[in-house]
């Protein structure tokens, strides 16, 4: 049997550690993308590499932790930001992640709005990681908050709700923090467990209870199944799992990701716990009110470049794919992203981010309002030969770059930019 455990709240439930003040009460964490990253003024931003994803950047601002909070999220008397975690107390006026802070605010006058404190959740995330890893032979960390595990050979499945209910009560007592367990024959229907669990339960699905279990929920409830495929699924109509799960031909003639959605729903397909989940992509991205100018969207794509590169260069890895995306007002979009298996340089990289800006710029009479780059296809992880061409210069400036590198770490990120960024 595969265990999936999951934090409750894990924001909201880090703030209460801290305060305690903070239990039962309506209380939301706010996020705002850090725009003073293009401030000509020199701010450096902190760097995390472990469990960055949804609302936990890999380049993030530290906030100081005050007693008035939205004070962090108001601008020119207004209060801006989007809303990373909320309290149970908090959903019950129908408060959802990702609305604006300004929204959830108007749901309940009485709500409390916290900055958020990645420094904590690593140190939390961390401790748990630690304290699972002396409970349960083979571990696996999702996500900041998701841990997967393998029970087979180790707890008898009579025993595994005792173990489940055991282990949450443990950890509450130990970290503070409320988790909730889902159990099950796979991890896919786990983690789908998890889900019914909370807040601060376990449920467990065995091989009998399977049906009765899974048939009965919507399938956007699935993970994994987002909003296109739940369109094309409602097309089909099919509603529910089980629905689904009658269809086997008609997800199986939609192609290789139909296919194995299917055998997941379906407890066919599993996968293996990875105790040590390497990195696979590293990318920043910033929102920003709608910009015209493009000699300064230039200059943004300069700066984040420098940003990416020093994480490039911290992970040590040489990236082969390179990709920029560009989100206009009016909800326009474009993208481009190109191959290159050359020696990473600094120089270089910049260059190309700003090539690929001008190409994807397909919409010059719009604003934009956020920018993003990602690089992936590390050749450590992929069997692609770097370029021979002018290899000795760019070894040269390779060099360069991690003397570059060498100087921001000890003095920070800002101590060297390019002129462009000026």
């Amino acid at each position: 049997m595969k265990i999936h455990i999951d934090i409750d709240c894990f924001f909201v439930s880090a703030a209460r550690i801290v305060d305690p003040s903070l239990e039962h009460k309506a209380v939301v964490i706010g996020g705002r993308s850090d725009t003073k990253i293009f401030s000509r003024e020199a701010k450096n931003q902190t760097v995390n590499f472990e469990n960055s994803g949804s609302f936990v950047p890999t380049f993030y601002k530290v906030y100081e932790q005050k007693d008035d909070d939205i004070a962090s999220f108001m601008e020119n008397g207004r209060l801006r930001g989007i809303l990373t975690t909320a309290s149970y107390e908090a959903r019950a006026y129908g408060i959802k992640t990702a609305m604006t802070l300004r929204e959830a605010k108007a749901f309940c006058p009485d709500l409390i709005i916290k900055a958020p404190n990645m420094s904590l959740y690593q140190e939390l995330s961390h401790k748990l990681h630690e304290f699972l890893s002396r409970k349960i032979p083979l571990i696996e960390q999702a996500s900041i908050d998701e841990f997967y595990g393998d029970l087979s050979d180790w707890v008898e499945d009579v025993d595994i709700e005792a173990f489940a209910d055991a282990l949450r009560h443990e950890i509450k007592k130990e970290l503070q923090l409320p988790v909730s367990i889902g159990a099950a024959p796979t991890r896919y229907i786990a983690k789908l467990a998890t889900s019914y669990a909370k807040p601060f339960g376990c449920k467990t699905i065995y091989p009998w209870d399977f049906d009765r279990f899974v048939n009965p929920i919507k399938v956007e409830d699935f993970a994994g199944i987002g909003r296109s495929m739940q369109q094309k699924l409602h097309a089909a109509r099919i509603h529910t799992l089980g629905e689904l799960r009658q269809r086997r031909g008609t997800l199986e003639s939609w192609g290789p990701y139909a296919k194995e959605l299917y055998k997941r729903v379906n407890g066919e397909s599993d996968g293996e716990i990875e105790t040590n989940r390497e990195r696979k992509s590293i990318g920043i991205s910033r929102t920003f009110d709608p910009l015209f100018d493009r000699g300064e969207l230039r200059r943004r794509v300069h700066i984040l470049a420098r940003h990416l590169s020093y994480a490039i260069f911290k992970l040590d890895v040489i990236p082969t794919v390179f990709y920029l995306s560009i989100h206009y007002e009016m909800n326009q979009k474009s993208h481009i992203n190109i191959s290159k298996a050359e020696i990473f340089t600094e120089k270089k990289f910049d260059e190309l981010c700003l090539q690929l800006f001008i190409k994807a710029d397909i919409h010059p009479r719009l604003q934009l309002i956020r920018l993003s780059i990602n690089c992936s296809s590390f050749t450590k992880h992929s069997r692609k030969e770097l370029s021979l061409i002018g290899f000795e210069e760019e070894q040269k400036m390779h060099t360069l770059s991690k003397t570059t590198q060498m100087l921001r770490q000890k003095y920070g990120l800002d101590v060297v930019k390019f002129g462009s960024e000026l």
